[in-house]
């Protein structure tokens, strides 16, 4: 192997291994909900698996040199909390919900939006030109999400419109998320963010259960706790922090085209897990929502 590859190649290595694991969350969701169980339960004990490895984080973030040079304030705990509740929590619970009514391949692409609608948030709330190249991506993408959209819609009914809404929701509220937290990431440190956000979603989801859902709710199936710790162990911690560590090995830009890798991991995911369909329609829509990603990420952004 040529030198020059061996920096590179534990980075991108990490930025698909935790691409895969995160397009894993929504077969083991789907999974789960064959058990009968509900969003709010759903979420709420994968959180409460999850909680511990994010509590650890933060704790371990605030040991670092760049932590005790810039000890938190009561702004930069509130704007925490705000991150986690809208970033990790509604997010998270928005695709709960939207994963009850479409396939795990329509999910993972109306999400795979996020780069789009961070540009359309951008341009809105600070006026942000669109450069002609990044139209032409979010075009691209939008018109494969539509065609698999169109597609589950003439098979499933109408509530693929209502589990498509919640998704892109979910993916709103993300976007949302990434805009601030680049905002203050630099001030805070990216696993000392991380780790606190989470934290506080984690926190909000057991919270919601405990106002929403009477205890008897908790007694679940022990094949839906084995699923739950999975999908927090294996989809939500390991990721994160592949994903952070992939960013400082080969940065943002690679670390995200790497990423691509996610849908088409899903879509295989959920043919040989769930039984899902794999036709013309799905594969064409996969291919165009990748490749308005790529545009963005390799020609349209700084």
């Amino acid at each position: 192997m040529p030198h020059s590859l061996k920096p590179s190649l534990p980075g991108l290595l990490l930025a698909s291994a935790g691409a895969i694991a995160f397009s894993g969350k929504a077969i083991i969701v789907k999974l789960s909900y064959r058990h009968g169980v509900d969003a709010a339960t759903l979420i709420m004990y994968r959180m409460l698996f999850a909680l511990p490895f994010f509590l650890l984080l933060g704790w371990w973030s605030e040991r670092q040199d760049h932590a005790r040079a810039n000890p938190l304030t009561l702004t930069d705990a509130g704007r925490i909390a705000a991150l986690g509740f809208v970033g990790y929590y509604l997010s998270s619970y928005l695709d709960f919900l939207g994963l009850q009514y479409v396939t795990a391949s329509l999910e993972r692409l109306i999400l795979y939006l996020n780069p789009t609608l961070v540009m359309l948030i951008s341009w809105v709330l600070y006026k942000k030109t669109i450069q002609p190249i990044r139209m032409l991506a979010m075009a691209v993408s939008y018109s494969g999400v539509l065609l698999v959209f169109v597609h589950e819609v003439s098979f499933a009914g109408p509530d693929v419109l209502l589990g498509a809404a919640l998704v892109f929701a979910s993916a709103l509220t993300y976007a949302m998320y990434l805009i601030y937290s680049g905002q203050w990431v630099q001030r805070m440190g990216a696993m000392r963010l991380v780790g606190w956000a989470t934290s506080v979603a984690c926190v909000c989801c057991i919270l919601q259960f405990v106002v929403l859902r009477p205890w008897s709710a908790a007694d679940v199936p022990v094949d839906v706790l084995w699923l739950a710790a999975l999908n927090a162990c294996v989809c939500t911690v390991a990721p994160v922090l592949m994903v952070m560590m992939a960013i400082e090995r080969i940065g943002p830009a690679l670390t995200a085209q790497t990423g691509m890798i996610g849908p088409m991991a899903t879509v295989a995911l959920g043919v040989m897990v769930l039984d899902e369909p794999l036709n013309l329609w799905i594969g064409l829509g996969t291919l165009l929502v990748l490749s308005g990603v790529f545009i963005v990420s390799k020609y349209g952004a700084k």
